[in-house]
């Protein structure tokens, strides 16, 4: 039965009930809907709103409800219009007038308030915990590979060697800033809206800090049309997914590029790689296409829930009943990235020796050429004019930096003597960037060792 059935006298029509209905989603927070309902039930009781008693059997009985549910002996009825209708219906259904006292200084606008502030804070955990799991497999990857010698690239062309764990760490460094935008999101949702009512709060003696503190709030929110009509955490937790679906997604990008034929960087493990149904060699990186992909699926559910908000007028509309199939879908589908990418990561091959040959082909120690002019007395701007020489000549010739002999050096400016080679060695260039945020072997494991001791 509808909770709102007196005013009406005729049965809402099927076709409009099916589309006011959001059972079939908020179903999900049918733990936080009783959570909710056994403290307010608690605070009813506390402040003698309702007898301790009666308060005492409802949490009973919403007690039961929960464990039935979750224990597959209470199935959801999918024809109720939500989760709330569903749960005190089902209450009232056991306890008789007992359960009809539980809405008692209560909306469904301060309980759905409630109840997604519940969900959306330990979803925020849950996530926060699945990258810190990444994280953790980058520092693996990086440790192991501190020292493999890669191009780092400028518009996808060579430019200067780096390391593949400095690469990876950089990507590293990106989670980082997702893990506390995450945990900043987590803490303005962390305000209780319960005793807001529908727009203006009660006539009744209730107090609101009872049931912040029983449900783990921090505070309590300020004000009631505030209370009931903010969704500004939803926006802002699934901005936040956004760009961990960004960092995700330039990710898969490089691991798409990485394990092609042309790279050929990195090898995925068969569990992580696809076949073509016509191609008998292909080895496809579908795992690193879907999660590029599922990035605007993100990206369209933050779309969603600020299109749905910007022009609402104070206090509830049912347009944000929206809100929870988009900020649903982009915490599910972040999971699910995350849940397929980490171990894709941490079971790939790397391929140092072809990373070094590429790193050894693009003269991507030319600016380490100009530096050992320079340190040798001359202007910056002379000593780049007469590398780019030597690169052109070592075009002409089909030859290295490395491998230009000394007259060739010399010919371009005779400031040059043997220790250019020493000085455009690819693994000193690296080993030498020793400044902090470099390349240098050293500070990729200290940069290992400080987000390891960061999401411990």
């Amino acid at each position: 039965m509808k909770l709102w059935t007196g005013r009406f006298q005729k049965e809402l029509d099927q076709t409009t009930n099916d589309f006011n209905s959001s059972i079939s989603f908020d179903s999900r927070m049918f733990e936080e809907d009783i959570e909710g309902s056994i403290a307010h039930a608690t605070m009813l009781g506390q402040c003698g709103v309702i007898e301790p008693s009666e308060a005492e059997a409802i949490c009973r009985g919403l007690e039961e409800i929960r464990s039935e549910i979750k224990e597959g002996k209470l199935e959801i009825d999918p024809e109720q219009e939500d989760i709330h209708t569903f749960v005190e219906g089902e209450l009232t259904q056991r306890l008789g007038s007992a359960g009809k006292r539980l809405h008692t200084a209560r909306s469904r606008n301060d309980q759905v308030a409630l109840d997604i502030r519940l969900y959306l804070k330990k979803q925020a955990d849950s996530l926060i915990e699945q990258i810190k799991g990444l994280l953790k497999v980058l520092c693996k990857q990086a440790k192991e590979n501190a020292g493999v010698v890669m191009p780092g690239y400028t518009h996808l062309q060579r430019a200067q060697p780096i390391t593949f764990g400095h690469h990876l760490m950089a990507y590293a460094e990106m989670l980082l800033r997702d893990v506390g935008r995450l945990e900043d999101a987590k803490k303005r949702m962390d305000a209780n809206p319960l005793g807001s009512g529908a727009l203006a709060s009660t006539t009744y003696g209730i107090d609101r800090e009872i049931t912040t503190r029983l449900l783990g709030f921090s505070s309590t929110t300020q004000n009631s049309l505030d209370g009931v009509s903010d969704r500004d955490f939803c926006m802002e937790l699934c901005s936040a997914l956004s760009i961990v679906m960004v960092h995700l997604s330039r990710f898969s990008e490089e691991m798409i590029l990485w394990c092609s034929w042309e790279f050929k960087f990195v090898e995925l493990d068969d569990a992580f790689s696809t076949g073509s149904s016509i191609m008998p060699q292909k080895k496809n990186p579908d795992i690193a296409e879907l999660v590029r992909g599922k990035a605007g699926r993100v990206f369209g559910d933050l779309t969603t829930l600020l299109t749905v908000m910007k022009g609402l007028p104070l206090a509830y509309n049912k347009d944000m009943q929206e809100d929870k199939e988009a900020i649903f879908d982009a915490v599910d589908t972040v999971r699910m990235c995350l849940t397929a990418f980490t171990p894709m990561l941490d079971t790939m091959k790397v391929l140092p020796e072809n990373m070094r040959k590429a790193a050894a082909g693009g003269f991507i120690n030319a600016t380490d050429c100009a530096d050992y002019l320079v340190k040798k007395g001359l202007p910056f701007r002379d000593a780049y004019k007469a590398t780019g020489t030597l690169v052109a000549r070592c075009l002409e010739l089909g030859l290295t930096l490395e491998t230009l002999p000394m007259e060739e050096y010399k010919a371009v400016c005779d400031v040059f003597d043997q220790g250019v080679y020493e000085a455009i060695s690819l693994e000193k260039c690296v080993d030498d960037r020793k400044v902090l945020g470099g390349p240098a072997r050293e500070n990729v494991l200290e940069q290992v060792t400080r987000v390891e001791a960061l999401i411990q």
